[in-house]
């Protein structure tokens, strides 16, 4: 007995050593898969601001649980257990020998000949465990063979789906040749207000925009496409963050702004992040953009049209009840302390931008900075996309399965944007849009 104990927790230590190592290593391939678009979004917790692999994902770890319990509930036979242990682990092993074999030729640049001689070497001998351990399929080893079938269709399904959805996205993206032809109030009445458009898309419009317009012909006189982007590095400097640009010529008060957060950032709640944007805004606006170079169309892609200047510092402004400011009720544009204000009526705040000493405003920025101070007066509005996938008519029963029921599920069930917990929800439209594919 006194043999046993020193054996026993030797074990205890190494099967602890062992999970968590297989946790560790389940969390990195789960995060890679998801940069590869091969599994639904989860949620990644980076517990550490210097090593950028340290992390945790709560889905997974709660997954993984479950299904250890299960298995070791269902078995009740360390002799299953052994058989689904063995031939797990003998395929991990030819499946790493198949790998390293290309790793050989494309990465050492090594001859075929001595790749194909280690593949053939080792690959015999894993072969024949892994033909031994079938032989127990119906003993347990049916477990992990069943169990990486079911996570393979998952990941080949989400897969499929996310690349006929980014296929949807850029063929029905709407061009800047359809936006000339609307003119400035882009076919509809534009209302006060600024609209703010949620979009993963970086350049061009997106068709959420035309599909909303063309139901409803009424939209906000300050547009705004908001692209939030998550970069594999701790913290954005401030001064970093926000990325702005002009979507189309100066009177169409239309706008991109990327806004830049690393894993360890913590965004800001709603109303900060509303005075954030707008200050960026007109700070974009007040500098102007040297030869026109963001708003010219002529001959120009969508690409070029759309350059992103960065914003270090924007525009401070306040936000006073009408009772507080003491003036007309026409526009006022000074330095110094004075500010650029506009009353809107008695119960109204007035938005002031604090313009520096040495500004020189001419007459197109101050009607676009005005324009801007009433939109913010007005309010403003989020207006988020959900696209619902639908395999096309006449498609064949094995696209609608994946399609309409198991890439739907997935999507429904898997995390959304990184925005929507920091939306208010009064504030919020949510545009639904059926994406044949």
């Amino acid at each position: 007995e006194k043999i046993r104990w020193p054996v026993l927790v030797i074990a205890i230590l190494a099967a602890v050593i062992g999970s968590q190592a297989v946790i560790t290593g389940t969390f990195s391939i789960i995060k890679q898969c998801c940069s590869l678009s091969c599994f639904p979004k989860v949620k990644i917790v980076h517990t550490s601001s210097t090593v950028h692999g340290q992390i945790y994902i709560p889905e997974i770890n709660w997954i993984l649980m479950i299904l250890c319990l299960a298995v070791t509930i269902g078995f009740r036979d360390t002799k299953h257990l052994t058989n689904a242990q063995g031939l797990a682990i003998i395929t991990v092993m030819l499946v790493t020998t198949c790998l390293m074999s290309l790793v050989i030729v494309l990465c050492w640049n090594n001859s075929i000949v001595f790749s194909l001689v280690f593949l053939l070497f080792f690959g015999a001998i894993e072969v024949l465990y892994f033909s031994a351990s079938l032989v127990k399929f119906r003993e347990g080893a049916w477990v992990p063979i069943m169990l990486s079938l079911f996570f393979m269709i998952m990941m080949c399904v989400w897969h499929y789906g996310t690349i006929k959805k980014y296929e949807f996205d850029v063929e029905n993206k709407v061009s800047i040749s359809w936006l000339l032809n609307l003119g400035p109030s882009l076919g509809i009445v534009r209302v006060r207000g600024i609209g703010l458009i949620h979009t993963e898309l970086m350049s061009g419009i997106p068709a959420i925009f035309s599909h909303f317009v063309t139901n409803l012909p009424a939209f906000h006189q300050v547009l705004v496409f908001l692209c939030i982007k998550s970069v594999p590095i701790p913290h954005i400097r401030p001064e970093e963050r926000f990325w702005v640009g002009r979507v189309g010529p100066k009177q169409y008060r239309l706008y991109r702004v990327v806004v830049r957060y690393g894993y360890r950032d913590v965004p800001k709640d709603d109303i900060e992040f509303e005075k954030d944007l707008v200050c960026s805004i007109a700070e974009f606006i007040r500098c102007g953009d040297s030869d026109d170079q963001n708003g010219s169309l002529d001959g120009a892609t969508d690409h070029a049209c759309e350059r992103l200047s960065s914003i270090s510092k924007g525009l401070p402004f306040q936000e006073d009840d009408d009772s507080e400011v003491n003036g007309s009720d026409s526009s006022i544009l000074s330095t110094g302390k004075e500010t650029y204000q506009n009353a809107v009526g008695p119960k109204a705040k007035r938005v002031r931008f604090v313009l520096p000493k040495d500004a020189q405003i001419d007459g197109e920025v101050r009607s676009e900075l005005q324009e801007l101070t009433d939109a913010r007066e007005a309010g403003m509005s989020f207006i988020t996309g959900r696209a619902h996938m639908k395999a096309k008519s006449g498609s064949g029963l094995v696209k609608k399965i994946a399609i309409n029921y198991i890439y739907e599920f997935l999507r429904r069930n898997s995390r959304g944007s990184v925005t929507a917990a920091n939306i208010p929800h009064a504030s919020t439209l949510e545009v639904g849009m059926v994406c044949q594919v």
